[in-house]
């Protein structure tokens, strides 16, 4: 899977703004209050109403009102999303619509919900799923690519509610294809709330294969690759070594009443130590390369200024890590202040958020010729834009 474009109109600052040719690693950078975190929510709002309901995942962000772009919270909130996906053996670009406005009683319900895409190389994109509040159509035989047209199956539906999108409920059933397909996709996105101290406690003993948004599993996990996933395991322990001066060994213990603590072992002692007196920057490099050597990538990740309590001379080796996870098969959304971040970065790889007249604009650092001919020089881009090179964005 990998996201091409994003439209987002009437979501907050991003009154009507566009994303396009995202590549699998994408780096956004602008000043505070540009919307960097915004857009990370877009990726969580369409978890939560996946998760839960369109009405819910409004409700949490505080309502219609304050989630629409400010004066205009009468017209439609739209988020399209471009992305490649596999579907029954074929790779196609699909396109997946999703409006919300509110309805008479002030409801945020599901205007229009779209999933389409080209059933061959020419032609229109077919709409494979059309609702709108509640009631629609999806086609059930839509792997039948020989098929004309009007051969196809179309099975009329109404949903519970009309706040409910129409991927959660059809996508349950593999007849319908790509509503299963796009509904997993979502629902495996890790959109990172990593806190040090929710990883530092021990744990009772559990199982847990894959990270956790805010990392409180990180013991769990770090077991379950010790013991099944041992090379991995020993790739993150040489980093930690390489980095982190003086930790020789990592190695998660269970306790005599069945709870599991990381021991961090520095050569100057005799005996290790427990995960809660090692400094915040050593487990969250810790937690880092746990998560980026999972050996199921997340179809998505995203995660805010990685570079928070790091030292600044293990971020270029950060940077390539994410990038080493993006072609391993997951899609790297980052947001980044850190010149020493962006300096192992290409200009393709970044994207630059700034405001105009109010609402925030997006544009790929590669588009200014300025910066392009100064990186073709030589010059790094996180040193342009230490230096206000980046247009708008300081």
């Amino acid at each position: 899977m990998q996201i091409e474009s994003i439209e987002i109109k009437n979501y907050r600052l991003f009154r009507d703004t566009k994303l396009q040719n995202i590549p699998r690693l994408c780096v956004l950078v602008g000043a505070n209050g540009t919307g960097k975190s915004t857009l990370f929510d877009v990726f969580s709002f369409l978890k939560d109403a996946l998760a839960m309901n369109v009405g819910k995942a409004v409700s949490k962000r505080g309502g219609y009102k304050e989630l629409a772009s400010r004066g205009f919270a009468d017209q439609p909130i739209e988020l399209t999303l471009q992305f490649r996906l596999e579907i029954t053996g074929y790779e196609r670009l699909v396109t997946y619509i999703l409006r919300i406005a509110p309805d008479a009683t002030g409801r945020a319900v599901v205007a229009r919900e779209v999933l389409r895409y080209k059933r061959g190389a020419n032609g229109k994109p077919f709409h494979f799923l059309d609702f709108a509040n509640g009631r629609g159509y999806a086609i059930t035989n839509e792997e039948d690519f020989s098929k004309i047209d009007e051969a196809l199956l179309r099975e009329e539906q109404e949903l519970d509610a009309p706040d409910i999108l129409a991927i959660k409920g059809l996508g349950q059933f593999e007849r319908f294809k790509a509503a299963s397909a796009f509904r997993l996709m979502i629902e495996n996105w890790h959109i990172s709330d990593f806190h040090v101290s929710d990883a530092r406690p021990s744990q009772e003993d559990g199982f847990a294969e894959h990270l956790s948004t805010r990392g409180d599993n990180l013991p769990l996990v770090a077991n379950y690759l010790f013991e099944h996933h041992r090379p991995a395991f020993d790739r993150i322990l040489e980093a930690m070594r390489q980095r982190v001066p003086g930790v020789s060994v990592v190695e998660p213990r269970q306790t005599e009443d069945g709870r599991l603590v990381l021991r961090f072992q520095d050569g100057s002692f005799k005996d290790p130590f427990i995960a809660r007196h090692v400094s915040d920057g050593t487990i969250k490099m810790f937690a880092y390369l746990v998560l980026l050597n999972d050996p199921k990538p997340y179809p998505l990740l995203a995660v805010e200024e990685p570079e928070n309590q790091l030292y600044p001379e293990l971020l270029p080796q950060l940077a390539e890590e994410f990038r080493d996870y993006s072609r391993r098969g997951g899609q790297v959304f980052i947001s980044s202040h850190s010149p020493d971040f962006l300096n192992a970065l290409t200009l393709e790889e970044i994207f630059c958020l700034r405001k105009d007249g109010g609402f925030t604009t997006v544009r790929c650092a590669a588009a200014s010729e300025n910066l392009r001919a100064l990186f073709e020089a030589g010059d790094l881009p996180g040193y342009l834009w230490k230096q206000g090179l980046f247009e708008g964005v300081n």
